[in-house]
């Protein structure tokens, strides 16, 4: 019964929901109860993670071909959380804290299916609410498992975020590392806006030239245009420099002709995707949390999807 029952909790919207889904197969319990579940079986999956996170991983499928491409990338999304001034009439501490809980995501190339729709046959999804380093370590060794370590290359993608190339540093040296396109272009329009703030067709002509001459691997000269721009004074002078500075920072990370050209993506849309549908759970009207209801919660929907389910439930 707790299996089914932390299960429901896994995968509907609420602890309501799961309560509601236990009713409708015949096992009426109330959702304060299967919150309790989930804080004591969410607890156990947390760990066991820990333990399993000091062996060396064992690959899932280890008679399959070595995959010609890897694929890791990075994200994170604002969840609230119950300040410590939470539940008191008087305080000086904040009610309510927005903290970031940091996502990654791997999977082999041969994954992403195009037809009929893009979308990727199987991926593994890790999130932690701290470290990006310890995101990393987590996220390592579940990628490990899904063949990582007998990748013939491996492609990080990521934002502009610093922690997010910490982490590539960290944990996978010598993997090609790309600033997805999307952010790349919110800079080229955060430019365009600062050079022509009243004038809207002037804009998009400029941010569209730049775009297509990055996408169409020109990344040099749209590099040495940024940097020629003249110096200004003001707020836009500010962001133009700050920019001017983004792009210097991931000279490196632009090559998007040459990745799109061995039909690796150039854009972070399966950590979108990832990111998207935890917040479906963790950020619903009037929700907020603690570290640890949310840990627990994580903790269980990864043991269902990473195959660890099972092990929870072999003793008491």
């Amino acid at each position: 019964m707790e299996d089914k029952l932390a299960y429901f909790a896994t995968v509907t919207g609420s602890y309501a929901a799961a309560a509601k889904l236990a009713a409708k197969v015949g096992s009426p319990v109330e959702d304060s109860t299967i919150h309790e579940l989930v804080q004591r079986r969410g607890a156990k999956a947390e760990a066991q993670t820990q333990q399993r996170l000091q062996t060396t991983p064992a690959e899932a499928a280890p008679a399959r071909a070595p995959t010609p491409r890897a694929v890791l990338m990075v994200d994170g999304f604002q969840v609230r959380f119950r300040g410590p001034g939470w539940g008191k009439q008087k305080t000086a501490a904040p009610r309510v804290e927005w903290h970031e809980l940091k996502l990654g995501v791997f999977y082999r190339q041969e994954q992403a299916v195009r037809e009929p729709r893009g979308q990727l046959l199987e991926k593994v999804l890790v999130g932690w609410q701290g470290d990006g380093l310890e995101l990393g370590r987590r996220l390592h060794w579940e990628a490990r498992r899904g063949g990582l370590g007998r990748a013939q290359a491996v492609l990080g993608v990521g934002d502009g975020a610093p922690w997010i190339w910490k982490v590539a540093a960290d944990r996978w040296v010598g993997a090609h590392q790309l600033l997805d396109f999307y952010h790349a272009s919110q800079h080229l329009w955060a430019v365009g806006e600062a050079l022509y703030p009243q004038a809207e067709s002037a804009r998009r002509t400029w941010v569209e030239a730049r775009r297509h001459r990055l996408r169409q691997g020109q990344e040099q000269v749209v590099l040495r245009e940024l940097a020629a721009l003249p110096r200004r004074r003001g707020a836009a002078g500010k962001v133009i420099r700050r920019e001017q500075n983004y792009f210097a920072e991931h000279a490196g990370r632009l090559n998007y002709q040459a990745l799109a050209d061995r039909d690796w993506p150039i854009g972070s849309g399966p950590a979108e995707s990832g990111c998207r549908s935890r917040q479906c759970r963790r950020k619903r009207p009037g929700q907020f949390w603690t570290c640890a209801g949310l840990r627990h919660l994580d903790a269980l929907e990864e043991a269902r999807d990473h195959g660890h389910w099972d092990a929870l439930w072999l003793t008491a």
